[in-house]
């Protein structure tokens, strides 16, 4: 679609222009019949001429004037149509263009960007930039074609009073600019703080349940209202702006009149000009009266189209720091081996600080890893660098000694799967939802998946199924059913690399069990690198690494770390002794032994 429209745009833009071209003409032609008409009504009386030839000669004026005027009216029609479809058009190639950009732009852009403010310029700003191509860009060349035409037959026919009529043209257009200007500075600020607006009820619709359930529908309502109130002031002030400036154009135009009606009186009078040469400048200065009064409406679209345009291109002319490099070829999977060779790397807000430092180790088939540590340790980092969410600073990823900064990223996100803790899913059916990555993937595939992330026993107890509708965000599952839903989506891909982030964390235990015998059976084929906090997630683990502020600091198998006596038996002795250590305080806080002898 966005090709067609790309394509058909040139074709429009001729033809709204042609019809821009014709509506001006005929437009200019109705004061020179008129003072035509004018001019041979009276010739005739002053003739003696019989009324009847006088009352003939006017009414084939008028026949005349109605023909040239329904001739305009058809252009105008053709103008009309021209903008707007070339606007829609124009907004339709930006909006998928801008939701491309947005698909492609790096974790690093999102992890700063508010969603609102994107959402806002995807809807209101591309609007503003629609309008501007029928009331901005065609409008503008309408007006500048009636202008130059009817100045230049005032002056032919009366240069002195041609002048004296447009004096007021440069007054307007000084004016004009000064509105732009200040126009623009104002709508910058408005579709700024519409960003802010919409990213307050994004949030609000997205954590509606926090809102409810710490009762903030109070807090929340005027926070919104504070910020819909000050985009009210500011459009309040915009509204002040183009109301001044159509009065000053307003005002200046009646002034011209008066000039005109003294001059060109008095030139009449002397017998300087005709009548009908008076009627040509009224209704020339009658014509103007429009474009006039469409001058602030004109510049108000252009300044919000300025504006518009230069937030949607700051978008649109980001570099995406996650791309192709121009060398770059398929991934060639031949054993599945993933390696990081002194890896690190620091998120571009905060470069100064490396959340992942030189991190070595190697995941092959057959040979499962295992990564646990701390809350914020670099164990969701290490996992999201493996299909290119970020670029390491440091060091190297490599599959099968191919880099991958040298690799398509299509080929490696399909070859590597990151299964994560925090899932999303869409409002769809459950089919679809699993079969996301691979649209067009068997049945037979889908369902296996979900039996290997145990979920077809539940999704079978649906109403219809696989083909039953997931609430918005996957609300009417449970965390646990999310999580296998997710886990099931990245089976029906078959990768050849594994990585789960934590992404059993809402499963109960015997569940979490049977999902991990399942991927103890498919670790002899792919790489399998598992993150988690539970350790008895990784018990089946070949190799378990312990992370502390983004550096390895143990490693080795489940039996091997306990008899180090490290931080790996500290953690296992919280979590899987607590009765004996912790006198039964599963959350592992340290509790004070209930006092003997008291009541029972």
């Amino acid at each position: 679609m966005a090709k067609l429209t790309a394509t058909t745009s040139p074709g429009l833009l001729l033809f709204g222009t042609l019809a821009i071209l014709g509506t001006s003409i005929f437009f200019v032609l109705i004061p020179v019949l008129l003072g035509n008409a004018v001019d041979s009504a009276i010739e005739l009386s002053r003739d003696g001429v019989d009324s009847g030839a006088a009352r003939s000669a006017l009414l084939d004026a008028a026949i005349l004037i109605i023909g040239v005027s329904v001739l305009r009216g058809v252009f105008a029609y053709g103008q009309m149509y021209a903008g707007e479809v070339l606007g829609q058009s124009l907004a339709t190639v930006l909006r998928n263009r801008y939701y491309e950009r947005l698909q492609r732009l790096s974790f690093s852009f999102h992890d700063i960007a508010h969603t609102g403010n994107l959402m806002s310029r995807g809807i209101s700003d591309i609007d503003g930039v629609r309008m501007f191509a029928n009331t901005g860009l065609l409008r503008v060349l309408y007006l500048l074609l009636l202008i130059i035409g009817s100045a230049y037959l005032m002056l032919t026919l009366d240069w002195q009073l041609g002048l004296l009529t447009l004096a007021f043209v440069p007054i307007v257009a000084f004016q004009g600019t000064i509105m732009r200007l200040r126009s623009r500075a104002i709508w910058i600020r408005i579709q700024e703080q519409m960003g802010v607006v919409n990213t307050a009820l994004q949030e609000n619709l997205g954590g509606v349940r926090v809102v409810r359930s710490f009762s903030g529908q109070d807090h929340e309502e005027r926070k919104f209202a504070d910020s819909s109130d000050e985009v009210r002031v500011m459009m309040d002030e915009a509204a002040e702006i183009r109301a001044s400036n159509g009065s000053f154009m307003t005002f200046s135009l009646l002034v011209a009149y008066s000039v005109l009606l003294w001059f060109g009186g008095s030139k009449v009078i002397d017998g300087e000009m005709t009548i009908g040469d008076m009627t040509r400048f009224l209704t020339f200065l009658g014509l103007l009266q429009m474009p006039i009064r469409m001058l602030p409406m004109l510049i108000n679209s252009w300044a919000r189209a300025s504006s518009a345009g230069s937030r949607l291109f700051e978008i649109l002319d980001l570099d995406l720091p996650i791309k192709n490099s121009p060398t770059a070829q398929p991934l060639r999977i031949t054993e599945g081996v993933l390696r990081y060779e002194d890896v690190s790397f620091a998120y571009e807000d905060m470069p100064e600080i490396p959340v992942v430092k030189n991190v070595s180790f190697e995941a092959r088939p057959g040979h499962t890893i295992g990564i646990v540590g701390a809350p914020g340790s670099g164990k969701t980092t290490i996992a999201q660098l493996a299909p290119r969410h970020y670029n390491v600073n440091g060091g190297r990823i490599t599959i099968d000694g191919q880099d991958i900064r040298q690799v398509t990223l299509e080929s490696l996100r399909q070859r590597v799967r990151l299964v994560q803790q925090d899932t999303f899913l869409f409002r769809d059916t459950v089919s679809d939802n699993i079969a996301y990555g691979e649209p067009d993937a068997e049945e037979g595939r889908i369902i296996d998946s979900a039996e290997d992330a145990k979920l077809h026993q539940h999704i079978t107890s649906m109403p219809e199924g696989y083909d039953s509708m997931v609430g918005e965000r996957g609300v009417s599952l449970s965390g646990g059913q999310r999580q296998r839903m997710a886990i099931a989506r990245a089976i029906v891909l078959q990768p050849k690399i594994f990585i789960f982030d934590d992404s059993t964390s809402a499963v109960d235990a015997a569940t979490e069990r049977l999902i991990r015998e399942q991927i103890a059976q498919r670790a002899a084929d792919t790489t399998t690198i598992i993150i988690a906090h539970r350790l008895s997630t990784l018990l089946s683990a070949d190799e378990i690494l312990v992370i502390d502020e983004g550096r390895i600091i143990e490693r080795g198998s489940h039996e091997e770390l306990l008899k180090l006596g490290g931080r790996y038996r500290e953690m296992h002795d919280l979590q899987v002794r607590p009765t004996d250590d912790l006198n039964g305080d599963w959350l592992g806080l340290s509790k004070s032994p209930e006092p003997q002898g008291g009541d029972d």
